[in-house]
């Protein structure tokens, strides 16, 4: 997938898609207050532009991945657990921050990219314009062929959420898709603009529970 929406898709969203009722309102109501996670997108892909390559293992820019180990330990608490998706793009750099002195990772399936099907390995322009029109018009419920809907991408990502011991501070090394869903399911938003905000290959995306539910950190 292309960083070009923030989940990795380069195709457009509609605005209108999954907007009937939040998902995860009450995701995570079990875990107590003063909870955070840290959700860190993995490093650059050395793929083409505009290639979809979602549950595709693909390789990384090995020059970001040392400017990422670089930069990321001082963003990043030293005694949280750390967990990572079993692609190597995620894994590669969840070693690399246990070697810098992190806890050894936990590869956790859960925590892996949407599978895309048949569309995965192609140009996004390649897909045929009727599926991506059908993906935006039901943006939740809708698996690309032989691939798996974003609900699935959800139900998988609160699931890890709700495994995590209590209280829990945890790093997690993922996907974009995996980040834009959580920060929405947790904090009850719906998923009508998924893929609007983008997430840079890298990018750290700081939650918190409090009293009143999940919350971004800022600052």
């Amino acid at each position: 997938m292309s960083a070009a929406s923030g989940t990795g898709a380069a195709a457009p969203l509609g605005t209108d898609a999954g907007a009937a009722a939040p998902i995860g309102a009450d995701a995570g109501a079990a875990a107590p207050a003063g909870s955070r996670l840290w959700l860190v997108r993995h490093p650059r892909p050395a793929v083409p532009a505009g290639l979809c390559y979602g549950a595709s293992d693909v390789p990384i820019d090995d020059a970001h991945l040392a400017e990422l180990l670089d930069a990321l330990p001082a963003r990043l608490p030293r005694d949280a657990a750390l967990y990572c998706s079993p692609l190597s793009r995620c894994l590669r750099l969840a070693r690399g921050l246990h070697a810098a002195g992190f806890a050894s990772p936990t590869v956790d399936a859960r925590l892996r990219e949407m599978d895309f099907g048949r569309w995965e390995g192609r140009s996004w322009s390649a897909v045929p314009r009727v599926e991506i029109d059908a993906w935006r018009d039901d943006i939740v419920r809708y698996a690309p062929p032989g691939g798996e809907p974003l609900a699935a991408l959800i139900a998988r990502g609160l699931d890890f959420v709700a495994s995590l011991p209590d209280p829990h501070e945890a790093i997690v090394v993922t996907h974009a898709g995996v980040m834009q869903t959580l920060t929405r399911a947790l904090r009850g938003l719906p998923m009508a603009d998924f893929g609007g905000t983008p997430i840079d290959y890298g990018e750290v995306v700081p939650l918190v529970r409090t009293p009143d539910g999940w919350a971004r950190l800022e600052g």
